[in-house]
């Protein structure tokens, strides 16, 4: 007689006997008040797992304690709570929960219990691991040193992405976020990908997997769902499972791209748990435990200890009316190495990608790219401000060419700079040739290309 599941792994038969309880404890459900269930009378931690044993529908619901008031406890399931009565048992199930990791799950769908969603039968992983794992000592992670190649032309240029730097791509709805994750999943060259949608729209589930991602991006990608319909503890859930994953990768000297959409849907899952179990509302009814629990998330990703990999991180952050002080995009930016802002007036005239290069930035960029990329970047951007400074005056025919020597090379770089951010979706650029573009742009224009330690170009 062995325990069931994973507990397990890894013991001798002996170790397993001694293991099994003599006697099991259970509580009762007596209460419940909207998403909140109360049991008394089992002997439970918050984050403990639980197993609800329904007598009307004759099924088990998992559930997680989430708070607890004296002797009662308060629950939320992972699953729909409806059939559940006062009286039905609740069994403990333990703290930690063991999930199956491995590279058969490569190109597969699954949910945050790591079930699968897609079509294609059980999967058999290689290992188990605990979902949470201790934080990583920061004296001991490697530096970012090094650049990842994502594909994009005007990420790869001008806000250069090192291997372990993790980056906010702030967004409204609608200006093309998923598009952009899809060309970085597919044109990457980091070995693996993970993708976390957390709390979006499930037909968008679907649709990026077939439409936006495709076969040649699944092949070798990780895809953890959990839309919006799904418990606030399964989309934290899934949350901590996209991380998990990608740390066992990176653990194994992997580069890992990893993809969370979104970093908002997140906060929101934290701000209902922690809203019915009685914690009092801050900023804009977001309760104090969601702006601890933020850090904590981004934290995992990152640099591993030397002669691991990497864990490259880009999460959408949601402005809600395109207002990039909203709290949790405020909260991003203090703790992430930089962000990408998409703009709905590019999107809006058909800019794609939809990046404003103005309001963006890579803070890893001075250790990545070398002083001539970085001085070609300077540049770029200094020209690029300059001509959407006096575009208003230029637009009612109040600017004479010839006033201004430095707005007149503005004027005719500015096509240019145009063409170089924007990138069809299937449209692949190695980061190589996007930095020789970037030195390519000076000479069709009458500013020469920059070179190191020379500040004649921005007068």
């Amino acid at each position: 007689m062995t325990p069931s599941g994973d507990e397990g792994h890894g013991l001798t038969l002996a170790d397993r006997i001694q293991s099994l309880p003599v006697a099991r404890i259970y509580g009762r459900l007596t209460k419940m008040t909207g998403l909140v269930l109360e049991a008394s009378g089992c002997q439970l931690a918050v984050g403990d797992r639980c197993r609800i044993e329904s007598r009307r529908e004759k099924r088990c619901l998992e559930a997680e304690v989430v708070g607890f008031n004296d002797s009662v406890h308060f629950l939320m399931s992972l699953g729909n709570a409806s059939g559940l009565q006062p009286g039905d048992r609740v069994l403990p199930l333990g703290h930690d929960m063991a999930i199956p990791v491995g590279n058969r799950f490569l190109g597969r769908v699954i949910n945050g219990l790591a079930e699968p969603l897609d079509s294609q039968g059980s999967i058999r992983p290689d290992d188990t691991i605990p979902l949470s794992s201790p934080p990583i000592n920061p004296l001991h992670r490697k530096p970012i040193t090094d650049p990842l190649d994502v594909g994009v032309r005007a990420i790869n240029g001008l806000l250069c992405v090192g291997k372990g730097q993790r980056l906010g791509l702030m967004a409204g709805s609608g200006v093309g976020k998923s598009v952009l994750l899809s060309m970085m999943t597919r044109n990457t060259t980091a070995d693996i990908t993970v993708v976390g949608m957390i709390g979006e729209r499930g037909r968008e589930v679907k649709e990026f997997i077939e439409h936006t991602l495709g076969p040649e991006g699944l092949a070798r990608t990780v895809v953890i769902a959990a839309p919006a319909d799904e418990s606030p503890v399964m989309r934290l859930r899934a949350a901590l499972l996209c991380h998990r994953m990608a740390e066992y990768y990176r653990d194994q000297g992997q580069d890992v791209l990893l993809l969370m959409d979104s970093l908002t849907r997140y906060a929101q899952a934290q701000r209902e748990i922690a809203l019915s179990v009685g914690e009092p509302p801050a900023t804009r009814g977001y309760t104090p435990s969601v702006f601890s629990q933020i850090p904590k998330l981004v934290e995992r990703a990152g640099n591993g200890i030397e002669g691991s990999g990497s864990i490259t991180a880009f999460y959408t952050v949601l402005s809600e009316g395109d207002d990039l002080q909203d709290p949790v995009a405020d909260a991003a930016r203090s703790i992430l190495d930089g962000h990408i802002v998409l703009s709905r007036e590019l999107a809006d005239s058909g800019h794609y990608p939809a990046i404003d290069i103005e309001s963006s930035i890579s803070r890893a960029m001075p250790q990545i790219a070398d002083e001539t990329q970085q001085k070609a970047a300077q540049v770029f951007r200094h020209y690029y401000s300059r001509y959407h400074q006096f575009r208003d005056m230029m637009a009612i025919g109040a600017y004479q060419r010839g006033a201004d020597p430095e707005l007149d090379r503005a004027i005719q770089l500015y096509p240019l700079m145009q063409g170089y951010l924007r990138q069809g979706m299937y449209e692949r650029i190695d980061h190589a040739s996007c930095i020789q573009q970037l030195y390519s742009l000076w000479q069709g224009g009458t500013t020469p290309a920059p070179t190191p330690g020379n500040d004649t170009e921005v007068a």
